[in-house]
């Protein structure tokens, strides 16, 4: 694992990291990690699928943040000898342990979605 944003400040313990959530905030923060995390917990997804799913993210961004994942062991890259080459990714068992906390946060997030689309419209309606 990278130690890519050091320098948070300092928790309890005495690791390479200032304290935990730094830590998890560092393998998956970002604008894209969290995404494709989510898209992984339905099964194995394919390259071209991300592109898809994602029609925001570039393919040379995509390209990172799938080998930052795979290199911190999140996710897992299966090639297939095929023509055209066929690759697919999975979540490894330790990406699999953040299943809850990606979950959690698609329903934080629809929740907040549904609270500022009532304050927008409130609002809206009232200008």
């Amino acid at each position: 694992m990278r130690n890519r944003k050091a320098g948070y400040g300092v928790c309890e313990g005495d690791n390479a990291y200032g304290c935990p959530v730094e830590a998890t905030l560092d393998l998956i923060g970002g604008k894209w990690k969290g995404v494709i995390l989510y898209h992984l917990t339905g099964g194995t997804v394919r390259f071209n699928e991300f592109r898809r799913l994602m029609p925001g993210i570039t393919q040379r961004m995509l390209t990172l943040q799938l080998r930052e994942l795979e290199s911190d062991g999140l996710i897992h890259r299966e090639v297939y000898q095929e023509i055209p080459p066929r690759v697919e990714y999975s979540l490894t068992e330790l990406g699999r342990s953040l299943e809850g906390i990606i979950l959690q946060m698609r329903d934080w997030g629809e929740k907040y979605q549904r609270l500022t689309a009532r304050t927008n419209s409130g609002t809206e309606s009232g200008s």
